[in-house]
């Protein structure tokens, strides 16, 4: 199984949850929040060669944390994932606007000029504009739509761009969701859990739980859970072809 967006740092027992990702054998793409928060939670998976860390500054943090660019800046050369990055656009979120612009645009700066990273990038009620900046720098490397839930002429848009896209239990669940994941390529889709900050069955949701969304996706792309579950690993190797090792 693969949970390519995920919040490891954040549940309430890490270490826990990352020994039941191993022991299920799991790829995993722990993202954070903030550049300070980084190296810590990549020490939390040492051993678990399954499982990589990403270098994040949330946009719904944007306003509070932008102080931590330079330290983005200094931990970029030792990871080949970015995330969770990207804009917000929901009303909490739109007074610190600018800072948000700010803060993605030099992410994406930074990861073209370093020669690009694999990014998981957060769009919600941004879409468009997150799509104009993309545009913008497209050296930045391969990009993850996590959780995309714009509409069709932003899809077609990211589809035209080669973004490619996390989906999960959540957004599987909810009819406009399914028929957006019905016109993603099958070959640009992975799977996800956003745990803990989603629930699932009246709990936080766990990286497991993307067994879920793997059976949805079978009945969407009308094969068997074995065969998606193929089809989702070679989406992955693809993938992380996609930008040279560090």
């Amino acid at each position: 199984m693969i949970d390519f967006h995920c919040h490891l740092d954040l549940y309430p027992e890490p270490a826990r949850i990352i020994e039941g990702c191993s022991q299920r054998r799991m790829y995993v793409l722990s993202v954070t929040t903030t550049p300070s928060a980084w190296s810590g939670t990549r020490a939390l998976t040492q051993g678990h060669d399954r499982i990589r860390t990403a270098l994040g500054l949330h946009p719904q943090l944007a306003g509070q944390r932008r102080t931590e660019l330079p330290e983005f800046d200094r931990r970029l050369s030792e990871t080949r994932y970015v995330g969770e990055v990207g804009l917000d656009g929901s009303p909490e979120c739109r007074p610190f606007w600018r800072d948000q612009l700010e803060v993605f645009e030099h992410v994406l700066l930074a990861c073209s000029s370093a020669g690009g990273r694999i990014l998981s990038v957060h769009s919600r009620r941004a879409e468009g504009d997150v799509l104009t900046l993309l545009e913008r720098y497209p050296g930045a490397g391969p990009v993850v739509l996590h959780w995309f839930s714009g509409g069709r002429t932003d899809l077609e848009r990211a589809i035209q761009l080669g973004c490619w896209f996390s989906v999960g239990p959540a957004m599987l669940r909810t009819k406009g969701g399914r028929q957006l994941v019905e016109v993603m390529p099958p070959d640009r889709v992975l799977t996800e859990s956003d745990g803990p900050f989603v629930q699932h069955k009246e709990r936080a949701a766990m990286p497991w739980d993307v067994e879920v969304a793997l059976r949805e996706l079978s009945q969407i792309w009308h094969l068997s859970s074995s065969e998606a579950e193929v089809r989702l690993f070679a989406n992955l190797r693809t993938l992380s072809q996609g930008t040279s090792p560090q």
